[in-house]
């Protein structure tokens, strides 16, 4: 059978079947999965639920940055070192949304395309489909697929840097972010967040004009800052299309691991993800039951009739509708 014969083989299996061939490690039943959780298939959450028990072996390293600073470069770097160890190596790439089909539109596994073809390599591009968190709304439950498929270190490249993009820091064990020297105007900007988004900081393209300049300002605002969890951030100069600096960012790394690990932090940070889970969950659940309520009840139409019109403000509604569903509970 091949592999696209087994692709139309998921469409009409049981989930069971697909449950069973995850914990085997099938990349196939995996992606099918996360195409159901994409497509808010109802049945993927009793799948969800028999995996999460497998769940919360592999550790998580989430790599952000701006734009154009060679993030899915540098982690092609990463794969290839860590499958040097026979590693298990699951990425989401995380692309912006097409406008008009809410679909992926970077294809980061273009950049990825040396480790496509290898069984050790599970690559993953998913849609934030408006999420202004840098994240897909999926990637949570699409990192807990990818770690039942028993890979040891998962990858999530997001879109993009700012302070609505923080959201990895809340699901990695490790965040990395990635910089360029062609920002060394723009560091002033970045100071005031810099600090609470990342573990390891990377200058990459560090063979460019100035590099050495803005590799030194990093270092000083890395110096005057705080820490997470107790950690100083560390900094690294990579030259990702060459492969350079690839083997000590994945030892600073493996530092941090052994930091959190050693100081007992591996908890917290264990702790803020599951609690990052559950509010997305909830969240979600919640916005869903209150609009298929309103709509039941013949209210939305009304409501958004009236802000249109200027006779209500939308605060006022929001306050007015959770009044109206205290009192009915």
């Amino acid at each position: 059978m091949n592999k696209e014969e087994k692709i139309l083989q998921y469409l009409d299996l049981p989930f069971q079947h697909i449950h069973n061939d995850i914990l085997k490690g099938d990349p196939i039943a995996a992606a099918r999965l996360i195409s159901m959780v994409e497509d808010d298939d109802p049945t993927a959450v009793k799948i969800l639920q028999e995996l999460y028990p497998h769940t919360g072996k592999a550790y998580i390293i989430g790599v952000t940055g701006p734009p154009g600073t060679g993030k899915s470069t540098l982690i092609d770097g990463i794969i290839g070192y860590l499958r040097k160890e026979k590693k298990g190596i699951g990425v989401i790439a995380v692309d912006p949304s097409s406008p008009l089909s809410g679909g992926a539109i970077l294809g980061d596994r273009i950049r990825m395309s040396s480790h496509v073809e290898d069984e050790g390599v599970f690559i993953r591009s998913m849609a934030t489909r408006g999420n202004p968190g840098g994240l897909a709304n999926a990637t949570i439950e699409a990192i807990n697929i990818i770690d039942a498929l028993g890979k040891d270190v998962i990858l999530v490249e997001t879109v993009g840097v700012g302070q609505a993009e923080v959201d990895i820091v809340k699901i990695a064990h490790t965040s990395i972010v990635v910089l360029t020297p062609d920002m060394g105007d723009d560091l002033q900007m970045i100071k005031s967040g810099i600090m609470e988004m990342g573990d390891i900081f990377v200058l990459n393209k560090g063979d460019r004009d100035g590099a050495d300049r803005v590799f030194q300002d990093l270092r000083n605002v890395l110096a005057g800052g705080g820490n997470r969890n107790g950690w100083s951030p560390s900094l690294f100069k990579t030259e990702a299309c060459r492969g350079i600096g690839i083997q000590e960012l994945v030892e600073g790394v493996r530092l941090h691991r052994a930091y959190l690990e050693g100081s007992g932090n591996i908890g917290v940070v264990r702790k803020r993800r599951s609690e990052t889970e559950f509010v997305y969950l909830l969240r979600d659940a919640l916005l869903d039951f209150v609009l298929n309520d309103m709509i039941k009840i013949g209210t939305l139409t009304r409501i958004v009739d009236d802000i249109a019109e200027r006779k209500r403000d939308p605060y006022r509604a929001v306050r007015e509708v959770i009044a109206g569903l205290k009192k009915r509970s």
